[in-house]
C-alpha cells in the first residue's frame, strides 16, 4: 500500500510537472467587468500553469468544505449516539450493582 502512495505521488507529481513546463506562457487575469475597471483597477499577470493549479486547488478545497458541512449531520448524530450509549451502560452497571447480579442468569447457566 505504501509502495502504491508513493506511486501515485510520484505519477502526480510528474503531471504537475508537464504542466507547468508546457504552460509556462502568461495570461493576464482580468478581476472585474471593463465597466467596473474605475472602482477595481487591478489585473493579474500570472504563468497560465500558476492558474490552472490555482483554480484545481480551489475546487478542491470548496468541494471538501461543502462535503464537511454536508456531513454534519451525520458527525452529529453520530455524536448524540455515543453519548446515549455510555449513558445506557452506565445505568447498566448501576442496575448490576443495584442487584448485585454481575452476571446475566441465562450467562449464568451456560457457563
Amino acid at each position: 500500500m505504501r509502495y502504491l502512495r508513493i506511486g501515485l505521488l510520484v505519477v502526480v507529481m510528474l503531471f504537475v510537472i508537464f504542466l507547468a513546463v508546457a504552460n509556462r506562457g502568461m495570461v493576464t487575469l482580468v478581476l472585474v467587468p471593463q465597466a467596473l475597471k474605475s472602482v477595481f483597477p487591478y489585473d493579474v499577470t500570472l504563468p497560465l500553469f500558476l492558474v490552472i493549479l490555482f483554480s484545481v486547488l480551489l475546487g478542491l478545497i470548496l468541494g471538501y468544505l461543502l462535503e464537511w458541512l454536508r456531513e454534519h449531520k451525520h458527525r452529529r448524530e453520530a455524536s448524540q449516539r455515543k453519548r446515549e450509549v455510555k449513558k445506557l451502560e452506565k445505568d447498566i452497571d448501576g442496575l448490576k450493582k443495584k442487584t448485585g447480579h454481575e452476571e446475566d442468569d441465562v450467562l449464568a447457566l451456560l457457563n
